[in-house]
């Protein structure tokens, strides 16, 4: 079973050994401990719950569920065999190697409250002709029946900060003393945002 938690440090781009430039995304790993393991007679579906990074305090709840295992400033669940891994034990950036392929997983950049140009890339209205402050309007949005807005209906409202998944990412370079991967291409999110990394 291949899964981690990292964070996203940022883009940058490395050299193949026939030259060619080749854009890659830094993430930072830290052991990762198991918290919770979920098996399909039990639960209904096979996962492992992981935590990773540290805070000050922890809510009852939290307390009750980490016990000894420490203070997790994230946790999340992969849909996954747990294979021989068991509640306690960690889980470092060893477990991918260089050409490995995976699936990454965090939100994308926030970009607030958007238009239907910006967020759908519609066209706009004619920018002449007795067509005055209508440039970059939706238009029509309905129809005579049913006499409401159809549901799903591209319009303006909030961009950006979703659950993105990129696939097939290829692990290009490992540095396990100080915790570091490159993925190549790049990841949805910010500087800081929380990666889930999935090996397939």
């Amino acid at each position: 079973m291949k899964c981690l938690l990292a964070q996203k440090l940022g883009m940058s781009q490395i050299y193949t050994d026939a030259g060619i430039v080749m854009p890659v995304t830094v993430v930072s790993v830290a052991p990762n401990t198991v918290i919770r393991v979920r098996s399909n007679d039990a639960r209904g579906y096979d996962a492992v719950q992981v935590g990773a990074g540290s805070r000050k305090k922890l809510t009852k709840p939290m307390a009750g569920q980490f016990k000894e295992l420490g203070k997790f400033k994230w946790v999340k669940e992969f849909r996954t065999r747990a294979g021989d891994l068991k509640r306690g034990d960690i889980i470092g950036i060893s477990v991918f190697t260089e050409g490995d392929v995976v699936d990454v997983t965090s939100t994308s950049k926030g970009k607030g409250f958007a238009g239907v140009v910006k967020r759908h890339h519609f066209r706009g209205g004619p920018a002449s002709h007795g067509h005055p402050h209508n440039h970059r309007a939706p238009g029509s949005i309905g129809c005579r029946f049913p006499q409401h807005v159809h549901k799903g209906k591209r319009m303006a409202g909030h961009m950006g900060f979703e659950t993105v998944t990129v696939k097939n990412l290829k692990v290009v370079r490992i540095n396990e003393e100080q915790g570091l991967m490159a993925i190549k291409g790049a990841i949805p999110g910010s500087r800081g945002t929380l990666v889930k990394i999935m090996g397939r």
